[in-house]
Parts: C-alpha cells; sequence; structure tokens
C-alpha cells in the first residue's frame, strides 16, 4: 500500500504545481498566443518546422526523458524512499519545471536560438562564448552516457555470441538484449515511414498515428521471436553513425516523427507501472510484493553525503540543465503557437517528475535485489534499467512468468528507445552551438562565414568532432561518467535559471522565482565538481587510482575546466544583476 500512496500523492501535487504555479509564471513573463512563433515566422523546412502541438510534446517529453529519471532516482534511492521523493516533487515543480518553462519561452522570444543567444542579450558576447563552450563540454558527456547505456541494452556477451555461432547476424529465440536492439533499429524504419506518410503523403495525424501504433506493436512481436547479434564495440560504432546522420537531416524524417511515436512507449510504460501499483497494492502482498525501501537511510551513503549528491544524482527526474538545451535548441523551432509553451515546457517536466517517482517504486519493489547495507552503508548494484524493468514487472507476476517476461523486455526497450532520443537531439543541439560558437554578428549560417572558422562552423565538421569525442567517451564504464555527467548537468540548470532570470530582468519582467532555484543548483553543483577534483587528485596521489588511466584524467580536469567556466559565468551574471538593481532604483 505504500506505493500506492506515494505515487497518489506525488500525481496530486504535480496536477496542482502545473494548475496553479505553472500558470502564474505563464501570466507573470507574458505568453501571448497572438505573437508569430519563430516556426510560423521563419519556416526552414530543416529545423524550422511547425509541428503539432501533440507531436511537440511526443518530441520534447522523450528527448528530455532519456535514461535519467530511471537511473537517477534508482542510484539515489540509497538515502531512502522519502528524500528522494520530496526532491522529486519540489524540485520538478520549483526547479525543473521554472528552468524549462523559463528557456523555451525565452529561447521563443529569440527567434527560437539557444540559451547562448539569451546570454549574450543581457551578458554580453564573451560570456555567450563561454556558455556554449560549457554547453558543449555537457553535449559531450550527454552523448557519452547515452551511447554507453545505448550499447549496453544492445550488445550480445560472449556467451551470446558463441551460443548463435556468430558474431553479427539475426538469430532466432534471442536474449533479452538481442531482442531490444532488433526493435530498436526497426523503430528507426518505422519512424522514417511515419515521417513520409504525415509529410509528403498527407496523412492526417490520427490515422498515422494509428498506424503507427500497430507498427510498434508488430516489431515488439518481430523482436520478441528475432534479435540482432552484434558486439558492444560495433553498437557504438553504430549509434555513432546513426546519431550523426540522424542530427543532419530535416527534422520531419527522423527527429518528430521518432520521438512522438516513441512517446506513446513512454505514455505506455508509465501507465503499465501505475496499474501495476494498483494491482500490487491490493493483491501483491498475497505473492511477496512490497515496497521494502527504508523512508530515510541516513545523511552519508556510498555516493557521498546528501548534499551534493542528492540533488546531483537524481538529476532529470528534478531539474536537469540538458532539458534547457532542448527547450531552446529543438522544440522553441518547432512550436506553433505560445498558448502551448506552458504544456510541452512544464508540463513534460512534472511529468517526467511522475516517472522519477515511477522509477522510486521500482527499486522499492525489488530493493533486496539490487541494494546492500555494509553496516548502514547502502551502496547499489547492477544496472537502473534492469532494476526498473525487474521492479514493475514483478508487480504483474514473479520471475519466469510469460507476462513478468515480456514486461521485462519491453521496459528495457522503452529505457533504449528514450536515450536513442536524446542521443538524437543532443547530437543535433551540438551542430547548432558548435556553428554558433565561430559565427560573427550578421553572419546566418555558416556559408557567410570567412576563413578557417567557415570550416569549423560547417555542421558536418561540428557534427563529427561532436560524435567522435562523446563516442569514445562512451567506451569507459558508466560509472565513469555518470556522476560527471549528474553534476555537470546540473550546473547547466544554474546556469540556465540564471541566463533566462538575467534577460527577463533585462526587458523589466518578474525574475525573482530564479532567485533561490538558482543559488542553490549553483552551489550543490560546484560542490560537487569540486569535491570530484579533489577526490581524483587524493586517489591518484595515494596510487589508489592508475595514474596513467586517461578516464580518470579525463574526469579530473573535465571537472576542474567546467567550474572554472561556470564560476566566470556566476560573476558576469551577478554584474548584470548589480547593473540592473542599479537601473532599477535610478528610474
Amino acid at each position: 500500500m505504500t506505493a500506492l500512496l506515494i505515487i497518489i500523492a506525488a500525481i496530486v501535487l504535480l496536477f496542482i504545481g502545473y494548475v496553479f504555479y505553472g500558470s502564474w509564471l505563464a501570466k507573470q513573463w507574458g505568453i501571448d498566443p497572438s505573437k508569430n512563433t519563430p516556426a510560423k515566422a521563419m519556416p526552414d523546412g530543416v529545423d524550422y518546422v511547425e509541428a503539432k502541438p501533440a507531436v511537440l510534446m511526443g518530441h520534447h517529453f522523450s528527448s528530455i526523458a532519456g535514461a535519467g529519471p530511471i537511473n537517477g532516482p534508482i542510484q539515489a534511492a540509497v538515502f531512502g524512499w522519502v528524500p528522494v521523493f520530496l526532491w522529486c516533487v519540489i524540485g520538478g515543480i520549483f526547479f525543473g519545471g521554472l528552468q524549462d518553462f523559463g528557456s523555451l519561452f525565452a529561447s521563443i522570444r529569440h527567434d527560437g536560438k539557444s540559451v547562448g543567444e539569451i546570454i549574450k542579450d543581457s551578458m554580453g558576447k564573451t560570456a555567450k562564448k563561454l556558455f556554449i563552450i560549457f554547453a558543449l563540454l555537457v553535449l559531450i558527456l550527454v552523448i557519452a552516457s547515452f551511447v554507453n547505456v545505448v550499447a549496453s541494452t544492445f550488445f550480445s556477451t560472449a556467451d551470446d555470441i558463441a551460443k548463435a555461432g556468430m558474431s553479427f547476424g539475426f538469430v532466432k529465440n534471442p536474449t533479452g538484449n538481442q531482442t531490444t536492439a532488433m526493435i530498436s533499429v526497426l523503430f528507426i524504419v518505422l519512424a522514417v515511414v511515419y515521417g513520409i506518410l504525415t509529410n509528403k503523403c498527407g496523412l492526417k495525424t490520427l490515422p498515422a498515428t494509428i498506424i503507427g501504433i500497430v507498427g510498434i506493436v508488430g516489431i515488439v512481436i518481430l523482436g520478441l521471436n528475432f534479435g540482432i547479434v552484434m558486439n558492444r564495440t560495433a553498437w557504438i560504432i553504430f549509434v555513432a553513425v546513426y546519431i550523426a546522420v540522424a542530427s543532419l537531416i530535416p527534422v520531419w524524417i527522423m527527429l518528430q516523427p521518432r520521438d512522438y511515436l516513441s512517446s506513446f512507449l513512454l505514455y505506455a510504460m508509465m501507465l503499465i507501472a501505475i496499474v501495476g501499483i494498483v494491482w500490487s497494492a491490493f493483491t501483491g502482498n498475497a505473492r511477496g510484493v512490497q515496497f521494502n525501501l527504508p523512508a530515510f537511510t541516513g545523511w552519508k551513503q556510498s555516493i557521498g553525503t546528501m548534499f551534493p549528491a542528492l540533488f546531483i544524482t537524481v538529476a532529470c527526474g528534478a531539474c536537469s540543465g540538458f532539458h534547457s538545451l532542448i527547450a531552446s535548441g529543438t522544440t522553441s523551432k518547432q512550436l506553433d503557437n505560445e498558448k502551448n509553451a506552458k504544456a510541452i515546457g512544464y508540463g513534460s517536466m512534472l511529468i517526467e517528475s511522475g516517472l522519477g517517482i515511477i522509477s522510486l517504486i521500482a527499486i522499492g519493489v525489488v530493493s533486496s535485489q539490487f541494494l546492500v547495507n555494509n553496516d548502514g552503508v547502502w551502496s547499489f548494484k547492477g544496472s537502473p534499467a534492469t532494476a526498473f524493468g525487474s521492479g514493475i514487472a514483478f508487480l504483474f507476476g514473479n520471475d519466469g512468468t510469460v507476462v513478468n517476461s515480456t514486461i521485462k523486455a519491453l521496459l528495457t526497450l522503452a529505457v533504449s528507445v528514450f536515450a536513442l532520443t536524446s542521443l538524437d537531439s543532443a547530437t543535433r543541439l551540438s551542430r547548432f552551438m558548435f556553428s554558433e560558437l565561430f559565427l560573427k554578428d550578421g553572419e546566418a549560417t555558416w556559408k557567410d562565414a570567412k576563413g578557417i572558422r567557415k570550416v569549423l562552423a560547417n555542421p558536418l565538421f561540428g557534427t563529427a568532432l561532436m560524435v567522435i569525442i562523446g563516442s569514445t567517451l562512451g567506451f569507459l564504464k558508466l560509472s565513469a561518467i555518470w556522476g560527471l555527467f549528474g553534476a555537470a548537468n546540473q550546473l547547466l540548470a544554474g546556469i540556465a535559471l540564471l541566463a533566462v532570470a538575467a534577460w527577463l530582468g533585462e526587458v523589466g519582467k518578474n525574475n525573482k522565482m530564479f532567485y533561490i532555484p538558482m543559488v542553490f543548483m549553483l552551489a550543490a553543483t560546484l560542490t560537487s565538481l569540486v569535491l570530484t577534483v579533489i577526490g581524483k587528485i587524493k586517489a591518484m596521489v595515494a596510487g589508489a587510482e592508475k595514474a596513467f588511466f586517461w578516464g580518470n584524467w579525463f574526469q579530473m580536469l573535465f571537472a576542474a575546466a567546467m567550474a572554472v567556466l561556470a564560476v566566470i559565468l556566476v560573476i558576469e551574471g551577478i554584474k548584470t544583476f548589480a547593473k540592473q538593481a542599479k537601473a532599477k532604483k535610478a528610474n
């Protein structure tokens, strides 16, 4: 019954937050349905493409969700369910939702440009360049993290390859990973077909959606019977090539249809989870289904002290800087009307917080399998995606049953599909921002640039460089990337909050609601990065880490670079706020 009460409380609180706080924000900022959005004012058929609200909601939600709201809350569960629950709900309403909605609104009013352009308006050109460099570093970590997650859910082990008698090909009676790989590849094909039907053949959204859902059912059935055999290295290369191509082609071919269709998997996954929670609340105890996660385990656990570790680890379930890049990078270029900004920008974040709560419940159901308690110090073992699938599937039946196995396979598939959608969007964003870094005022595209800048701003160059770096880092263990990604991602959230607050102050709108979330996120994330640098240095000096292992040096130097960039941006932000306050007082 504990799980049922948790999900009911979360839904009620998040709904209240959406209705009252979300509406208040829209009123304060002046959302205006009569204004032309960038998609209507400057369509180009590639990036600026007007999308129906349901389609754009699917793109935005699938892109921001990724594997974050599953990985984060499950790993943070070592602190107990109460801290994770409170941060997902409070963080989602007052931190994450504020950042996502604010970034989307500010970008709409800047011709669909990135947060870098928003910063330039209020903090200057230097701050813009520093932010873009910072954001590109975060996007490298996003690519590395999700390439790792996808490859880990696709690859065949050495034993599986030996059993199949091949290192590459198709196999009957596939393993879970082989099934997930097959369905995910077919999903890409299905998305392209959907895009052609709706954009070139004139098929309406409703019949196309029905065809798409039937197609999803078909490829799932096919994937449960036939799988793809390939090792982890081959899958990393495959994913790298795929995201490079997907980021360069028009959004209507892949990004819009893929994310729209994948959103149905996400909605279905959440619905299945809620049904399972309700079902187990009234029948589960008879077969041993119980929510066994303690309410609170202590201030210090295996991943660190609650501040800053909890707020860094939960990440996308409460607040994520990556969302601001999606909102201002792809979503703002497709929005058809400002009135839909609240539902897409603010509402999507709250739904993601709900997914974070569902992930918390999943680990609570199977905590004995994945959480280890050594004298009061709790640690997580295994894969968060596996824990999520196992927990939700167990609500419907014991391991080994047909229902349990099918649901587990579908949920694992959903996690990999969401990771791929985040990869699509992250790579496209890196293309935009890499080009922005080398363009001067008055230069609209890379074609307007001169000399070496024309080469550097070329979409092919930026895409290739970001994909190569990110995918190479994807060979590291996820544990070597995720903590750094979490800190960098949350630090980006603090800077995005600062950027939007500075712009709102510049145009004379209320920005006071940003102050507390901004200061808190900056404090937590800078603390985490400093602790990472100190910890790595101490470990290397003591010989606990292999001094010349490039992964350790990467983490230490990356954390230091991001901390320095962030401090410079914060100083510029403080100067901007002081200047605005002085001007306001003078007036």
